[in-house]
């Protein structure tokens, strides 16, 4: 982190020690963590795994209840999968590039090279066409298909050389998402309530493993995020694995939580951040972002990079799903038959409403990104 950034995040804090007196009683009663090492929950150690003859990926429309994977034997199988919410958050960017092994395996006997460029184009084009707006696919597509198009091996090779690929793409994200969570760390304190919007995934775990490590006690809130429950089920299930304290409200509770001093800090990540610094994230962040506002709680985003090729959110699609998705919960009809839903996938926060940005390069102010970027570069 550059000399900025370091003074920046220093002043977060800082302006957090100021705001804290009184504000959180009822954590007197935590106990310090036993575990300086809390071990990663299931959602990162078995998302997607690649085996020699398919795809097997955690189900998590059904985890925690069940565990049960969706195994894809073809590239188009795994596409299916990420649009039909098999996997979300992170792991579509693990899902798309281990279908793209598949697509390569598919390839081992076309000895043109032209033809097996032109064939993986297609099948990354699939992959990035099933959730648009998350930015998770479009990064693990354009590094691979810019790397393997410069291979010129044909028969089992092509496709070994393109899995070596993915797997150390796979090792460097994970240590991204380690940086990142250690960055996110400093700027929690000792026994923070930290509120929680979806499944952070791995920032979010590194986040918390980090804090941990350095003796910070902490509890998580996690919405319960209708109409997948992603809260109730992934973040609040990954988080008792780690041994944390953890407790699920309903979507509509939050600002009433904040009322009552039950969370402090809130922190998601972002589907994708805009050089302006606008967030993109699962629906329903923007209404949390304008309460932790009105309380002046700090709200930090985590995500890998802001995106260079998105300056403001005009450039971001938002997904809108089927609208019958937001009648159902967990297969159930919740809805009279008479209403009609609707469902956009995500919403736009302005960087006015961010307490910081944390990324790869830093910890940065959401309203000046850009410049700070840049200033950082």
């Amino acid at each position: 982190m550059n000399a900025a950034g370091a003074a920046f995040a220093h002043g977060l804090c800082a302006s957090r020690d100021d705001h804290q007196a009184g504000v959180i009683p009822f954590i007197e009663h935590l106990l310090p963590m036993t575990n300086p090492e809390p071990s990663l929950p299931t959602l990162l150690t078995e998302s997607v795994i690649l085996d020699p003859d398919r795809v097997r990926i955690l189900d998590r429309r059904v985890f925690p209840f069940q565990k049960r994977f969706v195994e894809c034997d073809t590239c188009e199988e795994v596409a299916r999968a990420i649009e039909d919410m098999v996997t979300q958050s992170n792991g579509p960017f693990f899902a798309s590039s281990a279908g793209l092994v598949l697509a390569a395996r598919a390839l081992n006997h076309e000895p043109d090279a032209a033809e097996r460029r032109r064939k993986m184009a297609l099948a990354g084009a699939r992959l990035i066409a099933t959730r648009a707006t998350n930015n998770n696919i479009a990064t693990a597509v354009g590094r691979i298909l810019h790397e393997s198009a410069m291979l010129t091996e044909s028969g089992p090779d092509f496709s070994i050389t393109v899995e070596a690929q993915v797997r150390r793409l796979w090792d460097e994200r994970r240590a991204i998402s380690r940086h990142i969570g250690a960055q996110a760390a400093t700027l929690l304190h000792d026994g923070d309530h930290v509120l929680t919007h979806c499944w952070a995934d791995a920032a979010f775990i590194e986040t918390l493993a980090a804090a941990g490590r350095s003796g910070k006690r902490l509890e998580v809130t996690c919405t319960e995020t209708r109409p997948y429950l992603q809260g109730a089920r992934l973040t609040a299930h990954s988080v008792a694995e780690m041994g944390l304290p953890v407790t699920v409200i309903t979507d509509g509770m939050a600002a009433w939580a904040m009322d009552r001093g039950r969370v402090n800090v809130f922190i998601t990540a972002a589907d994708r951040v805009t050089m302006s610094g606008h967030v993109v994230n699962k629906i329903g962040t923007l209404q949390l972002a304008i309460a932790a506002n009105a309380y002046k709680l700090p709200y930090y985003v985590t995500v890998s990079q802001p995106d260079p090729k998105a300056p403001t959110p005009q450039d971001v699609p938002i997904e809108e799903r089927d609208p019958q998705e937001s009648l159902f919960c967990m297969g159930q009809r919740t809805a009279t038959p008479l209403a009609r839903g609707w469902y956009p996938s995500f919403d736009i926060t302005p960087p006015s409403l961010v307490s910081a940005i944390v990324c790869r390069q830093g910890i940065f102010p959401a309203t000046t990104l850009q410049a700070s970027l840049a200033a950082g570069a």
